[in-house]
Parts: structure tokens; sequence; C-alpha cells
């Protein structure tokens, strides 16, 4: 994945698009690799297949130093995301080759939504001695919000342990401002269109406590690294709530929300 996102920010297309999803959490901490079938981006452009399927085509294309990979540009397709889909997009898909292995690469591309603050360019790591993939992508806040209000809009139905997990790490891990989180969060449910109670069922104890969750967060974590992250999904819930349930209150109340987050927290 690395080398195609090397290929993208060497494109004349480069500004069109916006890293977020699993492999930023590669950017922030190497070690926190949450592994991730696809690239997810969000586009700044038109929602058109054929158009980013042309443009993914044309990364196929660009000229890099040799890496061992071919991306085959013919076999680029694309199709809108409309099963289970959270927000408007275009999933592209097409194959890879390294020597006579075939790798099947698959490229989720979002539209519309709000990044707050702006995107920061990054420096995403590699694992081999070539040169870096640099462009823009998400800040942790609208990681966090979004993440979040799928959690607002899926209550008990929520089986994306992902999202638990990625909000959890980011509390053990980052500092925030609250008030920058706040307006990332408004933004997001707001362009979206989903409402913030002040007592989420996500972050309910029952919640927490569910059997059936516990159930999908041990499946969830047998594909990660067992260490990285706590095997109970009561203890993970515990501080996601600590975490987002001041700000869902004081959202729902209208009040301002000026404190600062150290990891682990809490709130001061």
């Amino acid at each position: 994945m690395e080398r195609f996102l090397y290929r993208l920010s060497r494109s004349d297309h480069a500004a069109k698009f916006v890293l977020k999803g699993a492999l930023l959490l590669r950017v922030w901490d190497p070690a926190a690799y949450r592994t991730t079938r696809d690239i997810d981006l969000l586009g700044r452009l038109a929602s058109d297949v054929e158009a980013v399927a042309e443009i993914i085509a044309s990364v196929c294309r660009e000229r890099v130093a040799a890496d061992g990979l071919e991306f085959d540009a013919a076999s680029v397709s694309g199709e809108r995301i409309v099963e289970d889909a959270e927000y408007e997009g275009v999933r592209i898909t097409f194959l890879g080759r390294l020597g006579n292995a075939r790798v099947t690469m698959q490229i989720d591309v979002g539209f519309g939504d709000a990044v707050t603050p702006a995107p920061r360019r990054v420096d995403y790591p590699v694992l081999l001695d070539m040169p870096a993939p640099r462009l823009k992508a998400y800040p942790p806040e609208t990681v966090i919000a979004e993440k979040f209000e799928v959690m607002l809009k899926r209550g008990d139905a929520n089986s994306r342990m992902k999202d638990f997990h990625d909000v959890w790490w980011l509390a053990q891990h980052r500092e925030f401002d609250g008030a920058v989180l706040v307006k990332a969060i408004r933004g997001t449910c707001e362009k979206r269109g989903t409402e913030i109670p002040a007592r989420p069922t996500a972050l309910s104890k029952a919640f927490a406590e569910s059997s059936a969750k516990a159930a999908q967060w041990r499946a969830f974590r047998r594909r990660l690294n067992p260490t990285s992250c706590p095997e109970d999904f009561t203890e993970v819930m515990t501080a996601v709530a600590a975490f987002l349930q001041p700000i869902a209150a004081a959202i729902a109340a209208g009040e301002a929300f000026e404190r600062t987050w150290s990891p682990p927290g809490p709130w001061r």
C-alpha cells in the first residue's frame, strides 16, 4: 500500500485526496499499525465513479524509481459504495504485481466530509529503504469525530470494533484540545445529519458489559497484536466513555468545552 501512496504523492492528483482510515495509525505510531485491506481517502473532487477510476489508473501509470511493484492500470474498476455505507463513496479495485505474486488493491474514496482542523501534510512511514510518501492526512480530531458519529448513528447495532479500538488508542496516546475536538465532532455530525444526545447508547454501561459486544471484541482482537490493547471490552469502553461522554454532555447542553486531555486522561 505504501508504494501506491508514494505514486499518488508524486502524481499531479495528490492534492485531490486526503489520507484517512487505519493506515493513519501507522503515521502516529508505527508500532500501532492495525491490519487493513484497503486504503481510505477523502476525495476533493466530484464523486463520479469513472473520473475517480481514471485518476487511479493514472496513478498506477506514474513513473517512479524501480521498487519491484507494478500496478496494472488496465485492471482498474470502480463502483459506488452502497452496501453498509456510512457516507457517499466510490470503491476502486485493481491488481498489483510483485514478481510473480498478484496483490488485489482496494481504495475507498469518500466525499464531502468536514475536516477539522485542516488536513496536515505527513510523511508516511516506510518499511523498506525507499522514498516515503508525503501527502495530506486527516487530523486525529476528525478521525475521532467520524468514528464517534458512527457510534451515535448505530447505537446498539454497532459491531465496528475497529472504531472503539481506534478511539481508545488515540485517547491513550494523544493530547487533545477539547474545544477543537468539539468543533470537529459538531462539524462531522452536522454534515451527516446525526444528533448528539447527552448520553449516547454506545457509551452506556449496558453496552460496555454486553456479552455480544465482548464476543465481537474478542474476534476483532485476535487479528491484532494481542498485547496492543486490553482483552476486556468493558475496560476499553470505560476508557472510551471517559473520553467522549463529557464532550457529548457539553454539546447536548450547548456548553463550551474548554478543557484539555493528556493521555490517558481525564479531561482537566
